[in-house]
Formats: structure tokens, C-alpha cells, sequence
């Protein structure tokens, strides 16, 4: 990423309302919300037409597990980073954000946080 540009998001829950949140959120730590999907096969179609250099994806789709969908994600030729979410606190431990490639795994409540921004914005 070039310095001074946005980093690029995806966006991937069913929730419009947590939606609409999270991208004021990224919004305003500097990242841009490009693209949001509501379920992992809209997800996999956004990801290939827009190449966001990264995702934030619920763990509870309605088509398929987040963590399946993290782990095709991550796995694309130009690796976004991706980062597991949900509102269950335990719905994702360390061996399942491991195993799916994600780089990590935050509970709703906390991604108004910090760390959120350099995981999704690290270079």
C-alpha cells in the first residue's frame, strides 16, 4: 500500500445495521469500506471483482461458516488479510483463526478498538 492511501475492505456479514456500523468505524481510522456482502457466496463474488486488500467476516453466515469463507478468502492470489468476527466471544478460538488463515479473531464489542485498524491496515 502506497502511504497516504486507504486501505481497502471488505465488509461480510448479514447484518445491514452492523454493517452500516462497521464501516463508520473503519471509516474513521482512516480505512474504506469498498465492498460489503451479506452472505459468503455474495462475499466470494465481491472479493474476485474488487480485490480488497482486505475482510472482516462474521463467523455466522447464512450460507456457510465465516471460518470456511476466511479460509478461501485468504487463500486468494493476492492474499488479502482477513479478520474473524462475531457476537458470541467464543465462537472462534485460536485453532479455528489458525486454521482458516485469518489474523485474528475480535468479538463485536470490541472492534471499535485499536487494534482492529492495524490488523486490517498493516502492510
Amino acid at each position: 500500500m502506497i502511504a497516504g492511501m486507504e486501505r481497502s475492505i471488505l465488509v461480510v456479514d448479514d447484518d445491514p445495521a452492523f454493517r452500516e456500523l462497521v464501516q463508520r468505524i473503519l471509516a474513521e481510522a482512516g480505512l474504506k469500506v469498498v465492498a460489503e456482502a451479506d452472505s459468503a457466496a455474495a462475499a466470494i463474488s465481491a472479493a474476485k471483482a474488487i480485490k480488497p486488500e482486505a475482510a472482516l467476516v462474521d463467523v455466522d453466515l447464512p450460507d456457510r461458516g465465516g471460518i470456511a469463507l476466511a479460509q478461501e478468502l485468504a487463500a486468494l492470489p493476492w492474499r488479502p488479510r482477513v479478520v474473524l468476527t462475531s457476537v458470541d466471544p467464543d465462537a472462534a478460538g485460536p485453532d479455528d483463526v489458525r486454521r482458516s488463515g485469518a489474523l485474528a479473531f475480535f468479538p463485536k464489542a470490541e472492534l471499535a478498538n485499536g487494534t482492529l485498524r492495524s490488523l486490517l491496515a498493516s502492510d
